[in-house]
């Protein structure tokens, strides 16, 4: 599934910026705020096309 690969790539992406925003990086912070952002996009991507798997079985 293409989506859920999208997801799973923008969560490891976002790691190392976690870990500086844990440490105080404040800059760090936003971008963990905007990936966020994309984070539930995808996962909301993916959701859309496990039901329709579902729905086409």
């Amino acid at each position: 599934m293409e989506s859920y690969d999208r997801l799973a790539q923008l969560v490891q992406d976002v790691t190392d910026d976690m870990a500086k925003c844990e440490g105080g990086n404040k800059a760090a912070g936003t971008r963990v705020r905007k990936a966020m952002q994309d984070i539930k996009s995808a996962a909301q991507d993916v959701r859309k096309d496990v039901l329709n798997l579902r729905t086409d079985a």
